[in-house]
């Protein structure tokens, strides 16, 4: 039976084992319609046109994990951003682990999308804010579907959140192959900070495929930091799909950071919904072997006197591939519109290859909105320069990449998600950089 196939029957089942009063049911019931019309994307597709999923379809998924397996924090404390405290929703095989979460209830909301979906006092948020910022893609709308279980957070008025908040799903490899669909829903509300850190991970090297959605919403004045960690085992891939909607004053950022995983791709999309709005979308890509990445990313500018920043680096060896198709919509009524669009890649290996596509539409006649990219090798005058001061070849080649990088690492407002990431990169780049961590 074909992936798609066994989902559609497979639907039923779910709808037996959730609630069917779930102020979502008929959400699940148009989504589920909306995959079965509309299947897997394909290359025909012109946003999936350089990314083939058929080489992670062919697996016979288990759609339902059987039982949770147990994890001790010693066995998984490295995936953690352990230097820091704190809130942790821990999900293995997909189902929310108690003893390795930290939840609260105190001031804000930090607790499971289950929980939200089924007790009475979260159905108004539930019903203003879920599904409202997600679009209808064939991919979306499976997770709509089968939406059950994931992180749900909820910062009312005026909090500052004193912890980060880290969102951690492991697989532990108890199913031949398996497919993950968690579902976030993050609202932050006027004049609120939050940071989040998202991760998923791998501990066997059985097929995993996580189809990943994520709304966000950031009411006037908010201020979101999202940071995602994406270096999985060779044998997983990710759809990660976000959606992020803001209102006026508020200020937005996420870094992706994808180092490993078979597949991933990154859908990232905002919508300034108000005036005087700011919007951050980094990345830094580094891969080899026969891995690929693809960022697909959107910046709608709906209302005048906002700006987006978008800076992506990508640095692919061996057969790697990498896909950047980065879009700013600029609206007629948005004037006074500050767009920036870069994507910077390297290439270290005449097989390896990058599709890239920055694409600006602009509607308004009073915009600054700039978009391009580059596509090289390492600067053989910066090299020699480097080999001249008795720097050999190897470290001369990674301190060049890592400065390629670091103005990403720049904007990270967490030290020590950035001293993690640049211990990663310095790993990946196979040389010891000197840094204390």
């Amino acid at each position: 039976m074909e992936l798609k196939d066994k989902l559609i029957s497979s639907f039923m089942a779910f709808e037996n084992m959730v609630d069917i009063d779930s102020p979502i049911h008929d959400v699940r019931s148009e989504a589920i319609k909306s995959f079965e019309d509309a299947g897997f994307p394909s290359k025909r597709d012109e946003d999936w046109k350089y990314t083939s999923l058929n080489s992670i379809l062919k697996h016979d998924y288990s759609v339902f994990p059987k039982e949770e397996n147990a994890i001790e924090y010693r066995d998984v404390k490295k995936y953690f951003i352990h230097d820091i405290d704190s809130y942790k929703i821990v999900f293995i095989d997909g189902k929310m682990s108690s003893h390795l979460s930290q939840t609260t209830h105190e001031g804000i909301d930090v607790c499971l999308m289950s929980s939200a979906l089924s007790k009475p006092k979260y159905r108004p948020i539930i019903e203003n804010y879920f599904n409202k910022a997600a679009t209808k893609d064939s991919l979306i709308s499976l997770n709509t579907a089968f939406s059950c279980e994931g992180a749900y957070v909820h910062i009312p008025k005026n909090k500052l959140v004193e912890k980060p908040i880290q969102i951690i799903h492991f697989s532990t490899g108890n199913e031949a192959a398996l497919l993950l669909q968690p579902r976030n829903l993050i609202v932050v509300e006027e004049n609120s900070h939050v940071q989040i850190i998202e991760r998923h991970q791998s501990l066997a090297e059985h097929p995993v495929l996580t189809n990943s959605v994520t709304e966000i919403f950031a009411d006037k004045r908010a201020i979101v930091d999202y940071y995602k960690i994406q270096n999985d085992k060779q044998s997983a891939s990710l759809i990660d799909s976000t959606f992020i909607k803001q209102n006026r004053d508020s200020h937005a950022s996420v870094h992706t950071f994808s180092f490993g995983g078979k597949l991933t791709r990154n859908n990232l999309n905002f919508y300034q919904e108000g005036e005087y709005i700011d919007s951050t979308l980094k990345g830094v890509t580094i891969i080899g072997d026969k891995q690929h990445v693809d960022h697909n990313t959107l910046v709608h500018h709906i209302e005048p006197n906002c700006e987006s920043h978008q800076d992506y680096k990508g640095i692919f060896s061996d057969r790697a591939t990498g896909v950047f198709n980065g879009k700013v919509l600029v609206d007629k009524i948005a004037q006074k519109t500050n767009a920036f669009q870069s994507n910077n890649n390297i290439l270290l290996s005449d097989k390896a290859s990058i599709n890239t596509k920055p694409q600006l539409e602009i509607f308004a006649d009073d915009v600054k909105c700039s978009h391009g990219c580059t596509i090289g090798q390492l600067d053989e005058s910066a090299m020699f320069y480097m080999r001249s001061r008795g720097i050999p070849e190897k470290e001369a080649k990674a301190l060049l990449m890592f400065a390629f990088s670091n103005n990403v690492l720049d904007s990270v407002k967490v030290p020590e998600i950035k001293q993690r990431i640049s211990k990663i990169i310095a790993n990946k780049l196979g040389v010891d950089l000197g840094f204390n961590l």
